[in-house]
């Protein structure tokens, strides 16, 4: 008698991840109760099972879905509202007052939903977000289905989500346990920068991140003003402050890592740290160039992120996968420094690790979450197809993206969302953009 299953997903080829490099080749997939059931050869599958839904994909590849390990989800409405700026300035003189008047509940909401929709188009399940009001930004992920790791931003200077480190800690902890029980929304504590964030709160932080073992999610050595300013106000590179705080751990997630010294690189190694590349940003703000090949070699975890949309400019892992393999051949002077099953990795599996979501996610296991992408190989730009990986890395992008599931929910259907309303989310942010570009023009001219 057949094996009954929810969903049954024949494909052109399955590319699980784990093992690295593997491609099946007319393989289907069967989902139950949102998690991976089986993977077989399709003739096999149509004698074994016996399926509620079947989808059949010819042309496409059926891969994890990618996991944005690093965003501020919400500033999407901010995208493209100052450019070409070095940091500190499109920091200080636009981020930052722009954020200092809209950053509410509503623009939390409105943002994140944009952001979300964004990513899942482009084939996103899983992002990592570091901005205020976490508890708004959980509960529109939760609505529209997609896995989510809320950052419990924790910063020295007021805003309005927190007035000071004792009560960013404490509203945290309160999202924390608001979403404990929820299986796609997890929680990171996300102590924004060594720059940012004083000795004891961080002491704080890395005590409770062990007793509650989740993530710790941060921004390190982003730019060379960044260094300077820590050995002028701690006496030491800000890495090496993190490790005599505890930070330096399996638990942390440190966030563009694009000034280090060989030693840093060997220390963080031996941390069992995880690095979250985001090549596109840190090319855009001139910030500077992640040692990628160094890393790699070091044995480290490198898991990819966009950033926010104000500084990418947008949320595309597809793009990001092809930036930092490029990038790391030419920085490296090696062509085959990050070869693109390796880029594919980073977008994967790679992230989940640095999320301690591995088991259960970033990669076609059995027993694994239902996250699940379908890009179509078939269209002329992918064509003639010799090595499936490669043309997901080199040659395909987000507009290929056809099906996304996550936890055997399908979120996408033939590139159209199924929990939200696209056409009311760009009548909001334009209603946003509105509102902003005025207020920053008024800035600019005072």
């Amino acid at each position: 008698m057949p094996q009954q299953v929810d969903l049954l997903i024949h494909a052109e080829w399955i590319i699980p991840v784990v093992p690295e490099n593997q491609v099946l080749t007319h393989h289907s997939l069967a989902v139950s109760g949102g998690r991976i059931e089986r993977i077989l050869p399709r003739s096999q599958a149509e004698s074994e099972l016996d399926a509620l839904q079947t989808i059949d994909l010819p042309g496409q590849a059926l891969i994890p879905g990618l996991i944005n390990a690093h965003t501020h989800a919400s500033m999407s409405l901010l995208r493209g509202l100052a450019d070409d700026l070095p940091l500190m300035t499109w920091l200080n003189e636009h981020i930052w007052p722009a954020e200092t008047q809209w950053v509410n509940e509503e623009f939390i909401h409105d943002g994140s939903q944009l952001a979300i929709a964004e990513m899942l188009l482009s084939g996103t399940t899983c992002f990592n977000d570091m901005y205020f009001f976490p508890d708004i930004t959980g509960r529109v992920a939760d609505h529209a289905g997609i896995r989510a790791v809320l950052g419990l931003i924790a910063i020295d200077f007021p805003s309005a989500w927190a007035a000071d480190g004792d009560e960013y800690i404490h509203k945290g902890l309160e999202v924390h346990d608001q979403f404990r029980n929820n299986s796609r929304i997890h929680s990171a504590f996300a102590p924004h920068a060594p720059y940012s964030v004083g000795d004891q709160v961080l002491k704080r932080i890395a005590v409770l991140a062990d007793e509650l073992e989740i993530p710790i999610h941060m921004h390190l050595h982003e730019t060379q003003d960044e260094i300077v300013q820590g050995q002028q106000q701690h006496g030491n590179r800000p890495m090496q402050r993190l490790n005599e705080l505890g930070l330096l751990s399996p638990a942390l997630a440190a966030v563009h890592m694009t000034h280090l010294q060989p030693e840093e690189i060997e220390l963080f190694a031996s941390s069992g740290a995880h690095v979250v590349h985001c090549p596109e940003s840190n090319l855009k703000l001139a910030s500077g160039f992640c040692p990628v090949a160094e890393m790699i070699k070091s044995d480290i975890n490198i898991a990819l992120g966009t950033d926010g949309a104000a500084s990418n400019n947008d949320l595309d892992m597809f793009s990001e996968m092809r930036t930092a393999a490029l990038l790391a051949k030419g920085v490296a002077v090696d062509a085959s420094a990050v070869p693109a099953a390796k880029a594919l990795s980073m977008a994967t599996i790679n992230g989940a690790r640095a999320l301690g979501l591995q088991e259960i996610t970033g990669s076609l296991e059995i027993g694994k979450s239902a996250d699940l992408i379908s890009v179509d190989l078939a269209r002329l730009a992918s064509q003639p197809i010799y090595h499936p990986i490669s043309q997901l890395v080199y040659a395909a992008g987000r507009e290929q993206v056809c099906h996304v599931w996550v936890a055997g929910q399908q979120l996408v259907n033939n590139h159209t969302l199924t929990t939200l309303n696209q056409p009311q989310l760009i009548k909001q942010a334009s209603s946003w953009a509105e509102r902003i570009a005025a207020s920053d023009s008024a800035q600019q001219d005072s």
